[in-house]
Order: structure tokens, then sequence, then C-alpha cells
């Protein structure tokens, strides 16, 4: 079968734009990930579980955090954000910066040709949501489940469900920009940004489409969120040193951290783009993703990571010595991270040893979905820029761990990369990006 990958429709990235725990705004983001910063603060929604976590302490939610917007649009989405949660807020605030970034809309164009296609994780629900129906079927014997039907439920906000469907930032992208074109919505939480982006480009690449807004918004931070984080694996709990407590593929590495995030990208036919003379941060060459899990249901992410990168590489016709760099998952748990390693070490061999290893998590902690977004945006902006950033805190090898992570900001990036994104459950996605010529 011919990939669509195959096809002359080369698909580019002209716009891009984050909300981060470094910063709103992607020279922020590109500057603290140089500099070696991070975003991760203590956090203690309890006295009994202290945590640390990567917050977006820029973003406010206020309309002045969407960027540069026309009068009428700042008006609408003003009035819309009492009807969005703060994940499809950061979502929408990335999609308007990265529309503005790539001035596609200015220079004109026909809505039915540009569409929307973004990631999600597990959008949340707040506990409070549901704390007046709650309290009006209880009594001192405690909640009764029998009253809810008839008391419980008038106590809902009648609204309430429309900011946790997880295809809501993809609807308000397309309606506050006049999007006409294919418009999807991927949950498949930290592989989901990888996958929204493949989407997109299937779109361009096939006919649908000349253009596309993509990427992902997520957090791990809110309360429900929270407790899926700690239920499913190993979560650092430190809070003495916060700047200090993620640190992917060390031998001391303590556990994920918990964060919020979300970036986006403005995906474009290479011609177009060249036509109106748009900036060019990168060609999304190839996209593979595999899931791969255990008769016993354990999930085998070194193969599905394996799996996926072996599928992109193969779509984009390079050979794993065309790769510049690899951008990690970097989830920095003990398990993930060795099986993580053992799935690079499988398909780079002996180059291993000296191919540089990024993982912005070491700054801004796991933003759910949001993460696999905000790492391809760092590493197209890398791949710009000509460097990469150091991963934090990496600073005692973990021999199970046999990569290289850059450890210095004057290391080159090479001309291609691989976006690295796995989820607990054995789903991985990877996109071979490279330098457009």
């Amino acid at each position: 079968m011919i990939s669509a990958f195959d096809t002359k429709r080369r698909v580019v990235v002209t716009g891009v734009g984050v909300v981060s725990p470094l910063g709103n705004s992607v020279d922020e983001f590109w500057q603290a990930l140089v500099d070696g910063r991070s975003g991760i603060v203590a956090e203690e929604p309890s006295p009994q579980v202290p945590m640390c976590a990567g917050v977006a302490r820029d973003f406010t939610g206020a309309i002045d955090d969407f960027g540069p917007l026309e009068k009428g649009l700042k008006k609408t989405i003003r009035k819309a954000l009492k009807l969005m949660n703060r994940e499809t807020q950061m979502g929408v605030a990335a999609a308007q910066q990265a529309l503005n970034n790539s001035e596609l809309l200015s220079v004109g164009y026909e809505p039915e040709r540009v569409g929307v296609c973004f990631g999600a994780g597990n959008v949340s629900m707040m506990p409070q949501d549901f704390e007046a129906g709650v309290r009006a079927c209880s009594d001192a014997a405690g909640f009764d489940f029998q009253r809810w039907g008839r008391e419980g439920l008038d106590q809902i906000a009648p609204l309430w469900l429309l900011k946790c469907l997880p295809n809501m930032p993809a609807c308000y992208m397309a309606i506050y920009n006049d999007l006409r074109g294919p418009n999807n919505s991927i949950t498949q939480r930290e592989a989901a940004a990888n996958l929204s982006v493949a989407e997109a480009c299937y779109a361009i690449q096939e006919g649908a489409a000349d253009a596309m807004v993509s990427g992902a918004t997520g957090t791990t931070i809110l309360p429900f969120n929270r407790l899926h984080a700690e239920l499913e694996g190993q979560v650092a709990l430190d809070t003495q040193h916060p700047d200090a407590v993620c640190r992917p593929f060390d031998r001391d590495r303590q556990g994920a951290v918990i964060a919020e995030g979300a970036a986006a990208l403005v995906l474009e036919e290479y011609q177009a783009a060249l036509d109106r003379g748009a900036t060019i941060f990168g060609e999304i060459q190839g996209v593979g993703s595999s899931c791969v899990v255990s008769p016993g249901r354990v999930a085998q992410r070194d193969k599905a990571l394996a799996n996926a990168i072996g599928a992109a590489l193969r779509k984009a016709h390079l050979s794993p010595d065309d790769i510049g760099h690899v951008h990690a998952h970097g989830l920095s748990t003990h398990r993930s991270d060795i099986e993580e390693a053992k799935a690079i070490r499988t398909v780079f061999g002996e180059r291993t040893s000296k191919l540089p290893v990024v993982a912005a998590k070491s700054n801004t902690g796991n933003a759910g979905a949001g993460s696999g977004a905000l790492e391809l945006v760092a590493s197209l902006l890398a791949l710009k820029k000509g460097r990469l950033f150091p991963v934090l805190n990496y600073e005692e090898p973990d021999p199970q761990c046999p990569v290289a992570p850059v450890r210095s900001a004057d290391c080159e990036a090479g001309e291609s990369f691989v976006n690295l994104s796995i989820v607990a459950q054995g789903q991985a996605s990877c996109l071979a990006v490279g330098a457009c010529d």
C-alpha cells in the first residue's frame, strides 16, 4: 500500500504557539529551554499530598492571554470563556498564537480549505461541578443515590458537560476563525499530539485541505487527573527542590511530575507556503504508531515505541543514521525511561550512545496530551535555530538507560528528528520531522 507520505503534496509547519509552564509565548518557551530553566513549582493541594507541578502561571484565562485579536473576535472569545474549561482555553490560546505566527489568515484563504485536527486527553470535570447536587441528596446517613434523579440533577449547571468534551478545543478554533475544512479530535492522551498532526497531514496530502491547525492541550494537575496519575504510576512527591525533581534518564529519578500546557501548529501544503512567503519551521516527513500489550494485559512500551519509530522512518524514507536528535517522551519514571531507552537502542543500535536526546518534560513536567505538542514545538524551534537545549537534572547516568541526553545548549540539532510519545497502556506515536530545503 502506498503511504500518503509518498504523495507529492508535502506538508510543512508555518506557525507555532504555546501555553506552558515556561511561558505563554514561543519566545519565552524557547529561551527558558536553552537557559535550562524549570517551570516546575511546589504545589500543596492538601497537607497530606504535597506535590510538584508544572503550572502555566502566566496563563490566567483572561482575554489578553489569547494574543493579538481583531476587535470582534476578541469580544466573541471573551463571551465564551465561561463555557470553556482551562484545557480548552489553553488550546484555543495556543491556536490563536499559531495562526498569528503563520500570518495565514491575513493573506486571505478559502475557509473550506482550512481545517482543524486537535488532540486532547481525559478532559476533566471538577468535583465542585457536582457539589450542590451531592449535598441535595445527602443527610446524616450519607449520600443517597436513589434521590439523585429527583433532587440532584436539578442542581447541576445545564451546560456543564460542554466544559468536559474533548472535541471542544477543535470546535472553538474552527468557529472563531471560520475554518470550514476537515475537523477532528484525537483523544489518546500523551500520544494525541503526534497522531493529530498525522491526521492533519493526511487531510492535506489527500487534497481535502490546503492548511490545518493541529496540536494538543492537556493537564494532569486537576483533581481527577491528579488522582489518575497517582493510581497509574510513580509520581514524584518531593517538594523541597521542585526544579530538580524531574530528571529523565538520570539514575536517581523519583517519578513523573504533573503539569499543564498546550501547543498548536499551522500545517500547510509546501508550495502554497512558498508562494505566500511563509516562514517554514520544518517538514512533517513521516508518522508511526503502535500499541503492544502482552496476554496478561501488561503494556510492552519498548516494543510499541520501537514499532512506531520504525514506521515513521519508513514513511519518511529515512534511515536511523539520518536522524539528528531524538525528542524522548522522558517521563522520568523508573520503568518508562528504561523501556524508552531500550526502544531507542533497538532502532538506532550502536549509534544510541552518541545520538543526542532531549526531553522537555524535565522543564515542564507531564502535561498529558499537551506534552507531545510542546515537545514537538521545542524540537521544531531547535531545528530552525540549529541547536538543542539541555535535559535538566541529568547528572548520574543510569546503566539501564544507555542513551545520550543533551547536557548543554551548544549541541547541534541536526537536519531531522523524531518526536516520541507513549501512554501507560502501551499506545505509542512518533513523528519524523526534517528541515525544509
